[in-house]
């Protein structure tokens, strides 16, 4: 049963009728499975094409004269450095460096930009953007759109069959193909693949063009959760949250160096200080012994049975055919090879840092 408060997808019906399980994400009914299963959508993705709804997802447009001085007050990085297309990883942090969102940026226009927030956050990111608009000349315009991804290797393929070429179109770049669209290539699995905002009419005769090519098949949330994470990407409210900031979380390669040095956003001299000082714990891929996922909220020792750290994701791998997990470890701890345990259930499971992402990221870039 869902709550009254429960939203949906506007594409529910169509998930109903391909045999969709559902299950509750961030506040929406979302569909987890389909009659596939997880293995199966999950390798479809990696060697054809995934076709996920991830219309929970918000698109915010950002415009007007200061939207670039907006952008560059709420996230750690320079919208102007950006050349009209392009894309760009950030976050909205808070006074004390926390990660309040992490998210896409693109520009679209001199004074037009492109903001793809998470679902769980949505709400709460466009009260911050519009409060903080308040100071600026721009306009924060909170877009309705369904939202689709479409990953894997013959992602382009499928999309070219239904009639939409993405050939110029290199990893971390959007632009708007026709009005109302938003179609950038990017994604959550670590294969080439485009993100497409558009109209809900447009999206159900997009889908049912791509449905009907073989290499395209419906992919739910948990598909997509092992393939983030065999791609070593963070899930906010697990992996990176507002009490982690960038520089534990392994991120500031997403914070440009003269950003760090002399931006005036929100949380700076707490990120500074951070940078100064050396993040205490840090974030790591894990790769336990055996057959046995570790997941999130397991404790981690270390060989004297200390304290270590803590798991904040896991489960198994079926590209890499092993458990696969990110947590965090104290910052002297987290040299790949090292060996620690984690506590499953009263059981302490041998478990090494590892080189994240644990499979290979395969996207456009050239």
């Amino acid at each position: 049963m869902t709550g009254d408060d429960t939203k949906h997808l506007p594409l529910e019906d169509l998930h109903v009728a391909a045999g969709a399980r559902f299950g509750a994400f961030a506040g929406w009914s979302m569909p987890l499975t389909y009659p596939a299963g997880v293995m199966k959508e999950h390798l479809h993705t990696r060697e054809h094409a995934g076709l996920f709804d991830i219309s929970h997802m918000k698109l915010f447009e950002i415009s007007g004269p200061d939207a670039e001085a907006l952008l560059n007050r709420a996230c750690p990085f320079d919208a102007g450095a950006l050349e009209i297309s392009q894309s760009k990883y950030t976050f909205f942090l808070n006074e004390a460096a926390g990660i309040i969102d992490d998210l896409i940026v693109t520009r679209l226009g001199r004074e037009r930009f492109m903001v793809v927030a998470n679902a769980g956050n949505a709400e709460a990111d466009e009260k911050h953007l519009r409060a903080l608009a308040g100071d600026f000349d721009a306009k924060v315009d909170a877009l309705d759109r369904v939202f689709l991804a479409i990953q894997g290797p013959e992602a382009w393929a499928a999309l070219s069959r239904a009639g939409i070429e993405t050939g110029s179109l290199l990893f971390m770049h959007g632009f708007e193909p026709r009005e109302n669209w938003f179609m950038s290539r990017s994604g959550y699995t670590g294969e080439d693949g485009f993100e497409i905002g558009l109209p809900e009419v447009d999206a159900r005769d997009l889908v049912a063009r791509l449905l009907e090519d073989e290499r395209v098949m419906w992919v739910g949330l948990a598909a997509r959760d092992s393939l983030r994470l065999e791609a070593g990407l963070c899930l906010h409210g697990l992996d990176i949250t507002p009490e982690i900031d960038p520089a534990s979380a392994g991120l500031m390669w997403a914070v440009p160096k003269e950003v760090r040095a002399s931006g005036a956003f929100i949380g700076a001299d707490a990120l500074r200080a951070i940078l100064e000082r050396g993040p205490a714990q840090k974030r790591v891929g894990l790769k336990p012994e055996g057959r046995q996922p570790v997941r999130a909220g397991a404790a981690l020792f270390d060989a004297d049975g200390n304290p270590a750290g803590h798991v904040t994701s896991g489960g198994f791998g079926p590209s890499a055919a092993h458990p696969v997990a990110i947590g965090y470890v104290q910052t002297s701890l987290a040299t790949p090879g090292t060996k620690l345990f984690a506590d499953v259930r009263g059981t302490k499971i041998p478990i090494d840092i590892n080189p994240l992402p644990f499979t290979p990221h395969r996207y456009r870039k050239g």
